[in-house]
This record gives structure tokens, C-alpha cells and sequence, in this order.
């Protein structure tokens, strides 16, 4: 098995995960990024949008980083990750697409203000709203987390990992957050996961 990309990207970091949680040994193929690559014709022939992650798992590729997590954990994770219960697993799932969509977008918005750009092109204003609005989409999490063990119910499972890998970004960035016991608390089982220390807690850059 192989996955192409770059270390700093959250959505390469959910996959490269779910693999370490379901034993799988990886090649970790670095691209994208200061790596560059992802204009290469080979490349593009396994996916079309010049992007990472990109998942090839014997003749088999895949793109999309939510797509590869549940692939990842139906066809290694019986017993797991997988959950057969059809509406119970549907109601793990949810969480990675509103990740996707509710959380992922102020993060990026947070990540380029309170991170990655240069000082001198950070806009304080803009960067506080974003971490207000984040606020109040994860009050949602944390009152499900208030009835629930983890993000995917009573397990640890796939629900969990798309909000893990931006969760430690927003609890090891200096931001002026509110506290949220029952996100802390889970961030806190996160950490006692050994895959999660090796393949998401690695520095935030």
C-alpha cells in the first residue's frame, strides 16, 4: 500500500491514520507542496486533480481523503473500524462530512492567519472571527460528546478522525478558545492512541 503527501495536510493525515489503526504497513510517498510531483503525467493519470492524498493499494487507486478513511476501514477493518450496522455506521459518518464542511473551512481560514502566512500579511480581525464562529460549530460536537464516548458513539471509529486530525491543531494553537470539556476530554483519549501521537501529533507548521 502507498500514499502520496505532504505532511502538514490534515486530509493526508486522516488517511495515513486509518491505516496505522488498521495495521497496514504504508508506503509514504512524499508529494505536493515543497515536494512537488503533483503535476507529473504519471501522477495525474492516478488523479485527475492534482492533489494529495492519493491511496494506491495493490492495482487499485483512490482519491479523496473521507473516501479513502472508508475504504480503508471496509476492506481492513471487520471487526473495527467498520461498523455493519448500516444506521449506526451512517451515524459515524455524518461527522466526517460536517467536518468536512462546518469545521474545515474556518480552520483553513485560522491555519493561514494564525499560522502559515507571514506576519506582516495575518489579519488579527479576520482571524478571532473565524475562531468565534468556529466556537459555536463545535458546540455541536461537544454536546454529542456530553452523550457519547467518541464522535462515532460508543467506539472509537471512523466518525473520529477527520475532527481528530483538525482538533490538534485547534487545542495546540494559541488561540483564545472557550473551554469545551467534553472536545477536551476526547482530545485527551485521542493522545492515548499510539497511531494518533505517530501520524497527526507531529509539529504544527
Amino acid at each position: 500500500m502507498k500514499i502520496w503527501g505532504r505532511d502538514n495536510s490534515g486530509n493526508v493525515k486522516k488517511t495515513l491514520w486509518t491505516a496505522e489503526e488498521l495495521g497496514q504497513d504504508v508506503e509514504y510517498i512524499h508529494a505536493g507542496g515543497k515536494h512537488g510531483g503533483l503535476d507529473n503525467p504519471e501522477f495525474l493519470k492516478r488523479n485527475p486533480n492534482g492533489k494529495v492524498p492519493l491511496l494506491e493499494d495493490g492495482s487499485f487507486y483512490l482519491w479523496e481523503s473521507n473516501v479513502i478513511v472508508r475504504y480503508l476501514a471496509a476492506q481492513y477493518g471487520k471487526g473495527s473500524l467498520w461498523i455493519e450496522n448500516p444506521a449506526e455506521r451512517a451515524s459515524a459518518e455524518k461527522w466526517m462530512d460536517w467536518t468536512s464542511n462546518s469545521v474545515a473551512p474556518h480552520f483553513r481560514t485560522i491555519i493561514q492567519h494564525g499560522l502559515r502566512l507571514p506576519e506582516e500579511q495575518r489579519d488579527a480581525k479576520l482571524l478571532a472571527q473565524s475562531v468565534a464562529e468556529l466556537s459555536k460549530v463545535l458546540k455541536i460536537a461537544e454536546a454529542h460528546l456530553g452523550e457519547n464516548e467518541w464522535m462515532s458513539g460508543k467506539s472509537f471509529g471512523i466518525g473520529d478522525i477527520p475532527l481528530g486530525v483538525n482538533l490538534y491543531l485547534w487545542f495546540g494553537m494559541q488561540l483564545d478558545r472557550p473551554s469545551m470539556p467534553n472536545l477536551e476530554r476526547w482530545y485527551q483519549q485521542l493522545q492515548a492512541r499510539p497511531a494518533y501521537r505517530h501520524r497527526v501529533m507531529t509539529t504544527i507548521e
